[in-house]
């Protein structure tokens, strides 16, 4: 293989050290990130012997146009970076899991004296305990019912004093300890929650042991009422204790994770068992699978996925032995305040039947997960087909484009555009408009101004020789059709902005009237009203209400960083370049009001005065 001066002279100057390194493409676009203990051997490697390359390699290495690196102290410093960046930039060729989303957590504010517990999908080091990460939000809303009922816990915003002199409706309903009455005082709050938290561990037979003590103490000294609710207590947790499958009559505490694999697709099921039960498991999708080992899917699922766990186990059952398993578990040491965890790979007895029947699970997830995405393709076929036709239009319609414009009395304007491909939104491609050049609120005009420069963005892809940066791809391509959110009014601006372009001929368009779904067309009076029940009315209603939700959005963030901004004017000292130099280099008010003085002082442009005014005004 031929290789190119430029990156000839990268390999001749790879440094002999561990690190990362990062492969990009002529579009710039980082498509893989490796790690390595030797930057220089490991990389040269991928353009030695292409005859022995896999599938991967074939179309990897031909595809690199330059490659970075990034030099670390150490193997396990090389490891977590590389997390980091599969997880930032997604690359193409790299295994990652399918969503990018981050995952929900069951948080409880343990730094709180009155701990809550919540939804939530950051982890954060504040003192709180959290349990995760799960797949389906809907699973979690589930849990938290199921622990409010078995372990009362407060929801309200109200100042904890135990002197209020009524309780509210959940305490009524048993879903409310109260607190807030003295029905409940600090220490038993703290110990139902810290109750809560070993029941979600899987820990539950000392809560149980306890709550039995309590329940008979409480029956000696005749509070019978306090009894009753203990009882009811065991009662619960004793139910949900039962529906969970006993695996070993050893206190075990493990994950076991197995992994199916099909068309390119790999599903890894993890069970998770604690003192020896079956407490819940967890599915999760990987994509770039394709051309990769098992020993790699599985290498990759685990730093993905125990970077984002709450909480580690003492041990983590696989189907396979994975190349890197001695830095992965100095990883997971790390990461378990030194506690060691072992990845072990059983061969027989229990442990191995574990393993076999998260497979079996895997095996049979992926199947129904194909045969819904199967459904969901034919769904999302039959709508735009159906759309087309009612349109009378010639050509698929691969590329939908909706605009919609927000605002506040004319104040924070913003459009927004949404892309729909082959039926499903590509978020990568939506866009969004300050409005710029229309004062108050006129959304005809907002929306001429936000096409006009759409269109214009097109026009510059076009032209391939007119200077400037690198064409948006999200613009370079027209729409097989556009979509205004606003009936007839917008419609017009729509036509008229495409008329300017030379595009009323090539672009569709319709506007979308909100009271009856209607869709108005270009020079015809009546409106076009698709079945109530038609795949193509969910279709163009899926695809308004997420250009609205998208414009509504941009909008709250911009109105919210205009009345920062007004407090940082309202500021002696402070003009326009000085509240951007500050908003630039702390990223928001509140880290602004906390900095201290010197680091004020630090930002240029502010002086020690203008700091003092800065930390008396936001005070």
């Amino acid at each position: 293989m031929e290789i190119a001066s430029h990156i000839q002279g990268i390999l001749d100057t790879l440094p002999l050290k561990p690190g990362c390194y990062i492969m990009k493409n002529s579009e710039g676009t980082i498509i893989y990130v490796g790690k390595a203990i030797n930057l220089r051997n490991r990389v040269r490697s991928y353009f030695h012997k292409p005859a022995e390359w896999d599938h991967k390699l074939h179309s990897l290495v031909p595809a690199i146009a330059d490659i970075e690196w990034i030099v670390v102290g150490s193997e396990l410093e090389a490891l977590i970076l590389e997390m980091n960046l599969i997880k930032k930039h997604r690359p193409r060729f790299n295994v990652r899991l399918k969503d990018d989303k981050r995952y929900p957590y069951i948080k409880v504010h343990w730094a709180a004296d009155y701990p809550k517990v919540t939804i939530t999908r950051e982890m954060e080091k504040d003192g709180s305990r959290y349990f995760g990460p799960y797949t389906s939000v809907w699973a979690v809303h589930q849990t938290m019912d199921l622990l409010r009922r078995i372990f009362p816990y407060l929801t309200c915003d109200r100042v904890i004093t135990g002197a209020d002199e009524r309780a509210c409706l959940y305490f009524d309903i048993h879903l409310c300890s109260a607190p807030c009455i003295g029905a409940i005082n600090r220490e038993a709050y703290r110990q139902s929650m810290d109750d809560l938290c070993s029941f979600l561990d899987g820990h539950t037979a000392p809560i149980i042991t306890r709550l039995q003590a309590e329940m008979e103490q409480a029956a000696i000294e005749l509070r019978f009422e306090k009894a009753a609710a203990l009882r009811d207590q065991v009662n619960a947790i004793n139910t949900v204790v039962e529906k969970q499958k006993v695996i070993t009559t050893e206190q075990m505490d493990s994950d076991v994770i197995a992994m199916a694999r099909e068309e390119g697709e790999a599903c890894v099921q993890i069970f998770f068992i604690r003192a020896g039960k079956l407490i819940g498991r967890e599915y999760f999708i990987l994509e770039g699978t394709e051309d990769s080992s098992d020993s790699e899917v599985v290498s990759q699922f685990l730093k993905q996925f125990y970077s984002e766990a709450a909480a580690l186990p003492s041990e983590v059952l696989l189907p396979n032995e994975v190349e890197e398993a001695n830095i992965i578990k100095q990883w997971l040491a790390a990461r378990n305040n030194s506690q060691k965890v072992e990845l072990l790979v059983p061969r027989e007895g229990v442990t191995h039947e574990l393993v076999a029947m998260a497979a079996e699970n895997a095996a049979d997830t992926l199947t129904s997960l194909r045969a819904r995405w199967q459904a969901d393709t034919h769904r999302q076929a039959e709508a735009l087909t159906e759309l087309q036709t009612a349109l009378g239009l010639p050509h698929p319609l691969n590329k939908i484009e909706c605009y919609d414009i927000s605002n506040t009395q004319g104040t924070a304007s913003v459009g927004s555009m949404v892309v729909f491909e082959q039926g499903v939104p590509s978020k990568g491609n939506y866009r969004q408009f300050n409005i710029k050049g229309v004062q108050g609120p006129d959304d005809f005009a907002s929306m001429e101004e936000v096409l006009i420069r759409r269109f214009k963005r097109w026009q510059a892809a076009e032209d391939e020789d007119a200077p400037g940066k690198k064409p948006d791809p999200a613009f370079a391509v027209l729409p097989d059709l556009l979509m205004v959110d606003g009936g007839k009014g917008q419609l017009g601006r729509a036509v008229k902005v495409l008329e300017g372009y030379g595009l009323a001929e090539r672009v569709p368009v319709v506007g979308l009237a909100k009271q009856q779904e209607e869709l108005f067309r270009p020079g015809m009076e009546e409106s076009l009203v698709l079945p109530r029940h038609s795949q193509a009315l969910y279709l163009i209603q899926r695809v308004r209400d997420e250009a609205h939700r998208f414009a509504i959005t941009a909008h709250r963030k911009k109105r919210t960083k205009l009345g920062l901004a007004s407090r940082l004017d309202a500021i002696p000292g402070v003009g326009p370049a000085r509240r951007r130099a500050l908003l630039v280099h702390f990223g928001s008010i509140e880290a602004i009001r906390t900095a201290s003085l010197e680091q004020l002082a630090e930002v240029k442009g502010v002086t020690e005065s203008v700091a003092r005014a800065v930390k008396a005004g936001l005070e």
